[in-house]
């Protein structure tokens, strides 16, 4: 039995080599300034650094990074978005992990207590929440009445194992339910995505650079994730871009550029490199969501206000 266990783990880790290779071949890809719809500051958002967003039986969801026992809509009634309790989470417990790996994995132990959860994004199928904790690398499911359940694939030994995860909080921070897969968004240094098949299947893959993005000297990351009209949506905050990107291939099709928007003195956080980044993304009918984690840090144009941003933009002209 040991030995079967070995041989899947092998088959895994070079599928996961071989889809990084083929999926790095990059190409040209339009970049199209985002065009603002509106945008809403989050009534009884501060302080929670909402992260994530999904649409779930008609509700906007989003999850919170500094509090693991609620799952939150948004609700949206003309110029105003107000952030309320969707459902309390009940019987998730600490999940099993394993032994950090490095210095900063450690580190992360040791200075946060084992029941944050750092839940980063969210997802919705089957009548079910999805939900991804930052801290453990781990998926949550929990159902309408909020009792939750951990699912068993473990991605991060893998990811590890490709040099993925290896500074201090870099870890899964997208999500997105696609059919009966999961797609997980690896932040930074490297960036990846991590397709997680029905069987146990984990498949990393880096997603094809777009030459015409400009992340102005910042690494090259990813944070929100969705699934649209047949296509994975991935939020590029360090890029100011949200990029359409075909399956199977992950190659860009194209790529709205926010970042008038996020950088205006109207909608911008007073200190925007460390906080007040896009963070979660959704996408549907309407246009793009992006959420901005803001980590409590307050407007430009309102040092009193340190709301969380929601913003919605339009799809460019003749796509969907």
């Amino acid at each position: 039995m040991p030995r079967l266990i070995g041989l899947a783990v092998i088959k895994r880790f070079f599928l996961g080599v071989a889809g990084a290779l083929l999926s790095s071949i990059g190409g040209a890809a339009e970049i199209i300034p985002a065009k603002k719809v509106t945008h809403y500051w989050v009534a009884a958002s501060a302080g929670l650094s909402i992260s994530g967003l999904s649409f779930c039986a008609g509700n906007l969801l989003t999850v919170s990074d500094k509090d693991s026992k609620e799952i939150y809509k948004i609700v949206l009634e003309g110029r105003r978005a107000e952030l309320e309790t969707y459902v309390k989470i009940l019987g998730l417990a600490v999940p099993k992990k394993g032994r950090p790996t490095n210095f900063w994995q450690f580190l992360l132990d040791l200075t946060r207590p084992a029941a944050a959860m750092d839940f980063e994004a969210i997802s919705c199928g089957d009548n079910a929440i999805y939900i991804l904790s930052e801290r453990y690398n781990r998926i949550a499911e929990v159902d309408m009445q909020g009792r939750g359940r951990w699912l068993d694939v473990m991605w991060s030994p893998i990811a590890k194992a490709q040099g993925y995860l290896q500074g201090y909080n870099l870890s899964g921070v997208g999500l997105a339910k696609v059919g009966d897969s999961f797609w997980v968004a690896l932040e930074r240094e490297p960036r990846g995505l991590i397709k997680l098949g029905p069987k146990g299947e984990i498949q990393i893959f880096t997603p094809p650079s777009v030459s015409e993005l400009d992340f102005r000297g910042e690494p090259e990351n990813l944070s929100g994730l969705d699934y649209y009209d047949g296509a994975l949506f991935t939020l590029e905050p360090n890029a100011y871009a949200v990029c359409r990107r075909a399956l199977p291939s992950l190659k860009a099709e194209w790529c709205l550029d926010y970042r008038e928007h996020e950088n205006s003195s109207e909608l911008g956080y007073e200190v925007a490199r460390t906080g007040g980044k896009g963070d979660g993304l959704v996408v549907g009918e309407k246009g793009i969501f992006i959420v901005f984690d803001n980590d409590n840090i307050s407007r430009i144009q309102d040092p009193q206000d340190r709301r969380a941003l929601l913003l919605q933009l339009a799809f460019p002209e003749g796509a969907r």
